[in-house]
This record gives C-alpha cells, sequence and structure tokens, in this order.
C-alpha cells in the first residue's frame, strides 16, 4: 500500500480482499478521482465500460451469480446513480450480492445547484437507495470509509446477499485516512451463520419420515449452500425415497435428470409434482412437505395455490429469514436456520431414523409410475415439432438436444414468455445452471446477465434467452461484449411484439369487436434485429426452424467460446402459442 494511505487505497484494498476483479458501470464527473484510482490499479481491476447503468447492474449481477464472488457497480452520480437502481434493487429482491459505488460532487458544492448533484439538493440519492436494498452510506470523511465499506461488505456477503450502495464525494475519495486499520483477511470483520437448531431438524425429520408420501421443495435461497450440500442432500431423499421438486427460481438447484426430481413447481410448472401432491396411480395425496430456503411468494406457488399444503400431514419450513416462515400458508414447524446446515444435520442423523424399506420402495415405484405415463410437459406436440416458424417449446428441445450436456452452460431466462418456455421445457442439470430474476421480473435483465456471466467465466458457454422487447431495451451491452471480446450468446424470441402482456391481456380482457387489438397496440414495428447485433459487433443468424438452429449451434458454440466474439440468433417464433402459464391444473 502506498503511504500515506487514501480513502480510495482503501476503498481498493477492500475490494481486492474480497477477490473483486472486475468492475462495471460508467464513468462520469462524480468519480473524477475514483477513476484516476481505477486507471493506476488496472492490473489489479478490469473496469468495463457498459453502455448503460441498468445494464452495468444486469452485468454485474450475472457476473456474481456465475462466479459467487461480490458484483460491483460504479457511475456517477445523478442520473448515473438512479439509471442504476432498477438493477441493483432486482439483486436485492433476488439475493445476489452487489456492490454500487456511486459518485458524488465535492462537498463544497453540496446544496449550491452544482450539476448532478445527488445530496443535500432536490435528489437524495442515499434515501433512494435507502428504500430499496439492504444497506447504503455516504463515505462523509477519510475517517469512516473502513467502516462503512466493511459493513457494506459484511451486509452485500451475508445470507441471504444483498445489494449494497456507498456514496463517494470526488474531494473525500483522495483525502488521507490518518490511522488506517486495512484488515488483512475477511474474517476479521465478516462471518456467515453455519448452524441450524439439531432438536429442531430431530423434530422435523422425525415428523417428515412419518408421512407415507412426503415432498421435498427446494428455493433458490438454497443455491449457494447445495454447492457443497447437494451429495448429503441426494444421500438423505435417496436413502428414504422422498421426491424433490424447486420453485422457478430454483430450478436446476437440484438435478433434473435425478430419479426422485420432480423439476418445478410454481410458474411454468412440470406436470409431475401435480400427480405426486394430488395422488396417482392409487396412490393418496401427499401428506408431508420440508420446504428450504423458499419465501413462497406468488410464483413460487401458483397464488398461493392450497394444494400445496397438505390435508393432513407436516408442513415444515426452513429459512434464514424468520419473517418469511409461515408468511405464505400456515406451518406446523418454522425453523430459523441456515440450509446448508440443515441438510448436514439431516445426513448426520440418518443412523438414528433407519428407513422403512418397503414404504421407500412404494414410493420410487409410485414416482417411477408416474413418470413413466406421463409427459412432463403441457403441450408434447409442441415440444417434438419441427414445424416453421419455430414452436418455442421445440427451441428449447433443439438446445436440450444439441448443447454439449457435460460442458459448462449458464443459460438466463429474461422476464417475460422465455420464463414460461425455459422453465417448462428445459431440463437442467449439472453443469449446465439456470438463472432468472422472478422476484422483480424486470425486462433486460437476461440481456446483461449472460454478459456478466461470460465475464466472469469466459470458458463456459453463457446463453441468454430473451424476447425481442427486453433485447431491444439493453441491444446495447452486445456492443460491451464485442468491445470485451466475450463471447456471450443470446437467443432472441422475435415476435414482434410485447407478447406476454398481449396474450395476458387477450386471456382477462379480451375486446369482442375487435380480437386482435391487444396484439396491434404492443406490437414493435418490425425491427431488424439481426442488422441491429451485427452493427453492435455480433456474429447474427435468423433461423426460422430447429434445423437451422442445429445446424449452426457449433459454429455458434465455436466463435463464442475460443473466438470469444458475441453471438446473436434471431429465432422467428410461432406468435400465436401461448406459454403454460394458463394451465387448467393451476385452477
Amino acid at each position: 500500500m502506498p503511504n500515506p494511505v487514501t480513502v480510495a487505497d482503501a476503498l481498493l484494498h477492500y475490494l481486492s480482499l474480497e477477490k473483486v476483479d472486475h468492475v462495471f458501470g460508467i464513468p462520469g464527473g462524480g468519480l473524477a478521482n475514483l477513476l484516476t484510482a481505477f486507471k493506476d490499479n488496472r492490473d489489479r481491476f478490469n473496469f468495463i465500460i457498459c453502455r448503460h447503468e441498468t445494464g452495468a447492474a444486469y452485468i454485474a449481477d450475472g457476473y456474481h451469480r456465475a462466479t459467487g464472488k461480490l458484483g460491483v457497480v460504479m457511475v456517477t452520480t445523478g442520473p448515473g446513480a438512479t439509471n442504476a437502481l432498477t438493477g441493483v434493487m432486482n439483486a436485492q429482491n433476488d439475493g445476489s450480492a452487489l456492490l454500487l459505488v456511486t459518485g458524488e460532487v465535492n462537498e463544497s458544492y453540496f446544496g449550491m445547484g452544482y450539476l448532478q448533484e445527488g445530496t443535500d439538493a432536490k435528489l437524495n440519492i442515499n434515501g433512494i437507495y435507502a428504500a430499496s436494498i439492504g444497506y447504503t452510506a455516504m463515505v462523509s470523511d477519510s475517517s469512516n470509509l473502513e467502516t462503512i465499506i466493511r459493513q457494506a461488505l459484511r451486509d452485500a456477503l451475508s445470507i441471504p446477499h444483498n445489494a449494497v450502495h456507498i456514496s463517494m464525494p470526488n474531494n473525500v475519495t483522495t483525502e488521507q485516512i490518518a490511522k488506517p486499520q486495512l484488515l488483512g483477511n475477511t474474517s476479521s470483520y465478516r462471518s456467515l451463520p453455519k448452524g441450524a437448531p439439531i432438536d429442531e431438524v430431530k423434530k422435523a425429520m422425525k415428523s417428515l419420515l412419518s408421512a407415507k408420501r412426503p415432498v421435498i421443495l427446494l428455493g433458490n435461497g438454497c443455491r449457494n449452500a447445495l454447492m457443497d450440500q447437494l451429495p448429503a442432500l441426494d444421500k438423505f431423499a435417496s436413502r428414504y425415497g422422498i421426491p424433490i421438486m424447486t420453485t422457478a427460481d430454483g430450478k436446476g438447484i437440484f438435478p433434473e435428470s435425478h430419479h426422485l426430481s420432480l423439476r418445478v413447481y410454481g410458474i411454468a410448472d412440470c406436470l409431475w409434482p401435480y400427480y405426486w401432491l394430488s395422488g396417482s396411480e392409487g396412490q393418496d395425496p401427499y401428506d408431508g412437505i420440508l420446504v428450504l430456503g423458499s419465501s413462497l411468494n406468488e410464483l413460487a406457488t401458483n397464488k398461493w395455490l392450497p394444494l400445496l399444503v397438505p390435508k393432513k400431514g407436516p408442513f415444515i419450513q426452513v429459512d434464514m429469514d424468520q419473517a418469511s416462515i409461515g408468511r405464505a400458508f400456515p406451518v406446523t414447524q418454522g425453523i430459523v436456520g441456515e440450509a446448508g446446515a440443515f441438510i448436514q444435520d439431516m445426513e448426520k442423523l440418518m443412523a438414528s431414523f433407519p428407513p422403512d424399506k418397503e414404504i421407500v420402495k412404494k414410493r420410487k415405484a409410485a414416482l417411477s409410475a408416474i413418470k413413466k405415463k406421463y409427459s412432463p410437459f403441457a403441450e408434447p406436440l409442441q415440444y417434438n415439432s419441427n414445424a416453421k416458424p419455430i414452436e418455442p417449446a421445440a427451441l428449447m428441445r433443439c438446445l436440450q438436444e444439441n448443447l454439449p450436456a457435460d460442458a459448462e452452460t449458464k443459460i438466463f431466462l429474461d422476464a417475460g414468455n422465455c420464463v414460461g418456455w425455459g422453465v417448462h421445457y428445459l431440463e437442467v442439470s449439472s453443469p449446465w445452471a439456470i438463472h432468472s430474476a422472478l422476484a422483480m421480473g424486470p425486462m433486460g435483465f437476461g440481456v446483461g446477465a449472460v454478459l456478466g456471466a461470460k465475464f466472469g467465466r469466459p470458458n463456459a458457454t453463457c446463453i441468454g434467452i430473451v424476447g425481442d422487447g427486453a433485447f431491444l431495451m439493453h441491444s446495447g451491452e452486445v456492443s460491451t461484449a464485442s468491445q470485451y471480446n466475450a463471447g456471450a450468446i443470446w437467443i432472441v424470441l422475435n415476435d414482434n411484439n410485447l407478447n406476454m402482456v398481449t396474450q395476458g391481456q387477450e386471456q382477462y380482457f379480451p375486446d369482442k369487436k375487435d380480437p386482435d387489438i391487444w396484439e396491434k397496440l404492443y406490437s414493435l414495428g418490425n425491427p431488424d434485429i439481426a442488422k441491429i447485433a451485427e452493427g453492435l459487433g455480433a456474429d447474427a443468424y435468423t433461423i426460422n426452424s430447429t434445423a437451422e438452429l442445429k445446424k449452426l449451434l457449433p459454429r455458434i458454440l465455436k466463435a463464442a467460446n475460443k473466438g470469444r466474439k458475441p453471438q446473436v440468433i434471431v429465432a422467428n417464433i410461432n406468435t400465436t402459442r401461448v406459454p403454460p402459464y394458463y394451465n387448467p391444473l393451476y385452477s
């Protein structure tokens, strides 16, 4: 470290301590001194200049999801800070660890109407972020930088993760710290909860294992825990023959190819959970559920469908956030604990709970019978179609069959109908992973997040499945990918419409005089998306059939992963198809 140590030096020290090597954002005057510090340390930090502050936040979010490391966004004051809000707020609600650093004008100008002022003026940036994310503070003096940055990092990397914000007035950045501490390891200022109450775990196991037909539901809150504890969960479920389903935002955290997987329950879900929950093949309905790491919000429960509550038997919910327990449904047992520790304790206690081999055999046979008799898909004919224009379900099948199953693949679903097609029709198991933003559902998330994943995992195949409306919102980030040789792949579902809204309005508010009025109102004007993508530096392809995609994929994967060039596939889809949101089983 230099001597003396400035506020900027200390900030960069703590970012290095957290192994941050990428920062995403857009420069501006309120960051002038901090930009100089990053310029002088470009051997340690790669400052990626994005095309929009919201896109920068989505990119940082995707970087975190792909790597597990802190995502960092840096933007200037005023409109730079407000532009970043949507992406940072989305990260907060989806449990991503994100740090936003915003510049601020010199403190000597506070209240004087300086350009882009965001403190002590009409625009209160700290007030905006205080109402939106986990932590926000302004570094008002060299003496409080270390306190503030350590608190921000504690909150961001806690369980659950948070998005946090610090504001840096330009003059403070160069101030010298009188007595810098500059702690040498992260354990000196933050630690993670690693426990679950063992007596409560034992009680939960006893009641769950007393059920004849139990089920486990995993939410996105288990994602990080299962990076270590998946073998323990697999061992537990296999020993007792308990099927496992996930929420849509937790899709793939338990391998969907597993013989005990029921895939997804909730929005755009698989059909198998319904047969298990309601009873089939002469079986009684299920009679016990263990929920791990899900707040059981609207999309996780199909608008709180009562089917998720067993008519008899235990309803056990485990979560680090006590406010989520019992919020959606009454529980028979609520446990405040860390999911990984809970799973680890269940594994340790298995010796005390010998399985009834006959019951386990019956459970596995019943689940196998469901999978043999029933398709997991709402529309298997569409899934297997090779028609033109492309059936969206068939597009998912083509990806499933032609992307290497044994290669690391990161898939990002944007908001809109692509959630329905991707969640319902893809089967995701490691080394594939799939991510969405279903707490807030902002359009454009997948456009940016896939690029962040590619920055973080350059040797992985990173695919964003996005609608044309979302792509048009943030297509400028293709230029970011081109500039930095990041071979992200975007698959754009092209229907020239904001079709999720159109179809919803047609479903619930039909116009008898003009049945096509909603489609007319929300069309996009037939932009040439392939030309836009080419102009931004990508290889672009327009396809009208799954056969064309199958033929192109080897070239696209090679260009993206070895040539490091962004790829955009514009898929002209059947615009009349409605995703499985309106499945009659939901009602």
